[in-house]
């Protein structure tokens, strides 16, 4: 229960940058502009340069064999929850049903994710996580579009690959590789230098930036109005526990290292992505519905998650 203990505290501790978030909104301090405008940092910012930074370790083939094998583990992960999302949102019409399956498929592995792995299972762990978050792109940015949109299009792969995470990813992975060419030294050289201690920096920004960012977002939904929709609480039971659960399970029957499933599992069980409500007002959505959502969703995954780690845990090492 060790791992379980861990996220829990980690959730806690971000339930408090949430509603620190969330005074901030309320007082003012933070407008809905600058939430906008503070998501764009870290997306476009603060979480690449998280994501190339776990790139920067010595080389080890089991390490690139390992990144292999959780791109596998995550289009498995993926395939299982468009197929259920298909499968389990069913009888409504319109945009309703494009916001909900989108909501059950795609996960906050960037805001959520990163610290959470980070807190859990090291670098080692967000090492791995790129591997989903690279499928995740992909797949937000051709099927999510899509999902959302209605319309389909060659494009959204373009800007899948052309995102900062994917650059980031690559980057990373190259500079990783790179090390396999070089002397130790020079690979020391290359980790421990004013550029490296700089990207730290912005990298440390991530949790508590992200945890206030959601918390303001959060302040703009009339909670008590979205808790009185059955309907949010049947996505979130499908989001935060059925298709998490089955994931773990489908992922327990494969031969990988613990630590690979176990990263794969915490990503696919934190709540709805923020996407979710950044989409439907791109593309003419009801994105209060969507907002609720992931309001929803992000509060409950502080007793969720935990549970999830619990279950993989056991079906694992149990």
């Amino acid at each position: 229960m060790g791992l379980s203990l861990t996220i829990l505290n980690q959730a806690v501790i971000m339930l408090i940058l949430i509603i620190a978030g969330i005074i901030c909104y309320k007082i003012k301090m933070i407008t809905v502009r600058g939430t906008k405008e503070m998501s764009s940092i870290i997306l476009q910012v603060v979480n690449p340069v998280v994501i190339f930074l776990a790139y920067q370790r010595d080389f080890e083939t089991a390490l690139l064999s390992g990144l292999v094998k959780c791109v596998f583990l995550s289009a498995l992960a993926f395939a299982a929850a468009l197929i259920l999302s298909y499968l389990l949102v069913r009888g409504k019409e319109g945009s309703d049903k494009n916001i909900e399956r989108f909501a059950c498929v795609y996960s906050n592995c960037g805001f959520m994710g990163i610290p959470l792995v980070n807190a859990m299972l090291g670098l080692e762990g967000v090492f791995y996580l790129t591997a989903f978050v690279t499928v995740f792109n992909l797949l937000v940015w051709t099927h999510g579009v899509m999902q959302m949109s209605g319309v389909k299009s060659m494009k959204s792969l373009v800007c899948a690959v052309r995102s900062p995470a994917v650059i980031a990813i690559f980057a990373g992975l190259a500079t990783f590789i790179l090390r396999a060419f070089v002397s130790q030294g020079v690979s020391d050289m290359l980790t421990d230098n004013i550029i490296m201690k700089a990207l730290g920096y912005i990298a440390e920004l991530n949790t508590p930036l992200a945890m206030i960012v959601a918390g303001a977002s959060i302040a703009q939904i009339n909670i008590i109005g979205a808790l009185k929709k059955p309907r949010i609480y049947y996505i979130a039971f499908l989001r935060l526990l059925l298709i998490p659960c089955i994931i773990a399970a489908l992922l327990s029957l494969i031969k990988a290292d613990f630590i690979q499933i176990l990263t794969v599992t915490v990503a696919m069980s934190a709540p709805t992505a923020t996407m979710v409500t950044l989409f439907a007002i791109r593309y003419e959505k009801d994105y209060l519905y969507a907002s609720e959502i992931f309001a929803f969703t992000t509060i409950i995954s502080v007793a969720t998650m935990p549970l999830i780690v619990a279950l993989s845990n056991f079906l694992n090492q149990g």
